[in-house]
C-alpha cells in the first residue's frame, strides 16, 4: 500500500539514489548524455536533502510502498516554487508523480500560498501541463560541471 510522509533524515540517501535512477532512465527523454550525467551527479553526496529535510522554510514528502521509496517531492513554502517531484522508475507512470503533485499542492494552500511556479524538465513538462501547469518559457537551467539544461518556466494558479 502506497503512503505519502513527510520526509526524514533517514530518507536523504534513499531520495539521493531514486533522483540518480529516475534521471537516469527519464532524462534521455529530452537530453543527450552529457547533460543526463551532469544532472545526475551529485557531488555533495545527500547533504543537500539533509538540509533541506532540516529546513523549516521546505517541505519534503516521500512516497512509500512496502518500505521502500517510491517518489519524493519538494516546496518552497516561503516562495511557492516546486523544486522537484521524482518518481523510481520501477513505480513510473501509474498516477504516483500526480499524488504527489497533489499533495504539495495541498500542503501549498494550507500554508496560505495561491501559486506555484517551477522549472520542469523537458521530459516532465507535458506532466505538469497534464496536472494544470502553463508554460510561461524556456529558460536554461545550470547543472555540475557547468552544463545547461534547457527547462520550461511554468505555473499554476492554485
Amino acid at each position: 500500500m502506497l503512503s505519502i510522509r513527510s520526509a526524514t533524515e533517514d530518507d536523504a540517501k534513499p531520495i539521493l539514489d531514486l533522483r540518480k535512477a529516475s534521471i537516469r532512465a527519464f532524462g534521455p527523454e529530452g537530453y543527450h548524455d552529457e547533460q543526463v550525467d551532469a544532472w545526475a551527479a551529485q557531488p555533495l553526496g545527500v547533504a543537500p536533502y539533509l538540509e533541506s529535510i532540516r529546513d523549516e522554510s521546505k517541505y519534503v514528502i516521500v512516497a512509500e510502498e512496502a518500505g521502500e521509496i517510491a517518489g519524493f517531492g519538494r516546496l518552497e513554502l516561503d516562495t511557492g516554487v516546486l523544486s522537484a517531484v521524482y518518481v523510481h522508475p520501477e513505480y513510473a507512470r501509474n498516477g504516483l508523480g500526480s499524488s504527489l503533485l497533489s499533495h504539495l499542492e495541498s500542503v501549498a494552500r494550507n500554508v496560505g500560498l495561491d501559486s506555484l511556479s517551477l522549472h520542469a524538465s523537458l521530459n516532465a513538462a507535458d506532466f505538469y501541463e497534464a496536472n494544470g501547469y502553463e508554460r510561461i518559457e524556456t529558460v536554461e537551467h545550470e547543472v555540475f560541471g557547468g552544463v545547461e539544461l534547457a527547462c520550461v518556466e511554468m505555473w499554476r494558479n492554485l
